[in-house]
């Protein structure tokens, strides 16, 4: 790469909930945009990505090819995670995705994802990758990951639209949805401890991804606006992370869409990806969790610039 002229490179992640953009150039601020699209909606009852859904995404990828025609990106990699994975037409909306985007779109399996939010999410973070384990709650996934001498990946069945909408119909859901969702969380974290022994071992560090953690930990300290310094490698108490489960599972959406911090959009789905949170929590016995706003994201443009 010829220094003067650096390589910017752009990943893009059309997620469950979210579709993101990260566009990255070394010595230069990072340019990040986030829109809820909520791409996965009704995915988990009738197995494929609906009209509408798509169509908001597509826009978002529209403008997101602007945004990077506008910074000068030279290279740049648009993956699809979970609503995809499980769509009978995904493949259709990976063909729409590259056309409208001009990046080829591409399929990534939960263990790939969970390696690329391993990477970007410990890369500054200075603990022992043998002590950390990465939680990423999606909106129709969840990826444990373990580092050391080899990272481990398991994706989960755990997100917090599937959740919501297989389990929390009521707004507040009531005791019995939540004792279902709690159900399901326990039988995917021992499909996971089976498969990654070293869950229930002596590992010292959790770090939260994704929007759910991020929200936590700006309710936590009552923040108004997004604040990415302050949120980036927070700890979230297991005890403050359970009482702000509790308090938003008591109350209807519109009543959590109030609290400073909360991102327009996540409040009808919060309740599902903070009970993923607390019963990983619980289960591992983690009394803390670092927030990182570094994740998925990064890995996959730490990937484009080699690094």
């Amino acid at each position: 790469m010829d220094p003067r002229h650096p390589e910017r490179v752009a990943a893009l992640d059309c997620g469950t909930n979210s579709t993101r953009l990260l566009i990255r150039e070394p010595g230069r601020p990072d340019v990040r945009e986030m829109r809820i699209t909520r791409l996965g909606q009704g995915v988990d009852a009738t197995g494929a990505l609906d009209a509408e859904a798509i169509q908001r995404t597509l826009a978002v990828l529209g403008e997101y090819r602007r945004e990077m025609e506008r910074h000068g990106v030279t290279r740049a990699r648009l993956v699809a995670t979970s609503a995809v994975r499980d769509a009978a037409n995904g493949v259709a909306f990976l063909r729409a995705a590259t056309e409208v985007s001009g990046v080829r779109a591409e399929l990534l399996e939960g263990d790939a994802e969970g390696a690329l939010a391993f990477a970007g999410a410990t890369a500054a973070l200075g603990a022992p990758a043998e002590d950390v384990v990465i939680i990423d709650i999606g909106g129709g996934s969840t990826e444990l990951v373990t580092g050391g001498n080899e990272i481990r990946a398991i994706s989960l069945d755990l997100g917090c639209v599937r959740l919501t909408e297989r389990h929390l119909h009521s707004d507040p859901p009531t005791p019995p949805e939540l004792a279902a969702a709690l159900a399901t969380i326990d039988a995917e974290l021992a499909r996971a401890e089976a498969a990654l022994p070293e869950l229930a071992g002596e590992r010292h560090t959790l770090v939260g991804l994704a929007g759910t953690v991020s929200t936590l930990g700006a309710l936590a300290q009552g923040l108004a606006h997004y604040d990415r310094d302050r949120i980036h490698h927070f700890v979230l108490e297991a005890a403050v992370a359970r009482a702000w489960c509790d308090r938003l599972a008591g109350l209807p959406a519109a009543a959590r869409a109030g609290f400073a911090g909360m991102a327009p959009g996540r409040e009808d789905v919060i309740v599902g990806g903070a009970l993923v949170l607390v019963r990983t929590m619980e289960r591992f016995s983690f009394e803390r969790c670092i927030v990182s706003e570094s994740d998925l994201l990064d890995g996959i443009a730490m990937s484009l610039l080699g690094s």
